[in-house]
């Protein structure tokens, strides 16, 4: 049961489990890069990108929290909301899909689903390729707002704020700001390189 904002994080970042320590990994790499950036580019000083640096971060922090109650190898968590899918999608079809072929085949599936969650929270964190982070996320909170929408213990309107900021990240490009996509749009500038790589970058990051 959940007791404070305050008392809650601390429970979650003091946690003797694999998945606090990459967590943990994921912090401290994260903090390293935007020093990195301060040091190396003083246009990254400013409030702007340090809001965006904090923003990214703090919903990245949210995917990978989401996704360590659905680790492997039970995925446990992930059945559960599977089945609450099958009782209260806003569609048939969506109900149909995953009654019929995603539980049938929950194992096959669980793994892409734990997958996707671990690289949105890693990209917004780390800020590398983040608009494609950005963009499996407002993938993944569209499924959850359509599938969860006529659930009386959720609020619809929490998915659909969390659809708009990914969207907002997509548009944004908040890897740019105190990010590892800002050290590689650094160097894309300054070698002028045209080829898939330079194409990569100017696309995701």
């Amino acid at each position: 049961m959940r007791t404070n904002p305050f008392s809650d994080v601390l429970d979650f970042l003091t946690q003797e489990e694999w998945t606090s320590y990459v967590f943990w990994l994921l912090i401290a790499a994260s903090i390293v890069i935007a020093a990195f950036n301060l040091f190396r580019d003083p246009s990254q000083r400013s409030f702007l990108h340090g809001w965006n640096w904090l923003a990214r971060f703090i919903i990245g922090a949210m995917w990978w929290q989401q996704s360590v109650w659905k680790a492997p190898p039970e995925y446990e968590g992930l059945r559960y909301w599977m089945e609450e899918m099958v009782k209260w999608a806003s569609t048939g079809l969506q109900q149909q899909f995953v009654k019929d072929v995603v539980l049938p085949h929950f194992h096959f599936f669980a793994p892409q689903v734990y997958v996707l969650e671990v690289l949105v929270a890693a990209t917004l964190m780390l800020g590398l390729f983040s608009r494609l982070g950005a963009f499996l996320g407002a993938l993944m909170a569209i499924n959850l707002w359509l599938g969860l929408y006529r659930s009386a213990g959720e609020w619809p309107w929490a998915y659909f704020f969390l659809i708009i900021i990914q969207i907002m990240f997509l548009v944004q490009r908040p890897g740019r700001s105190l990010g590892l996509d800002a050290v590689l749009w650094r160097g894309q500038q300054k070698s002028g390189v045209h080829g898939l790589w330079g194409r990569l970058v100017r696309l995701l990051a």
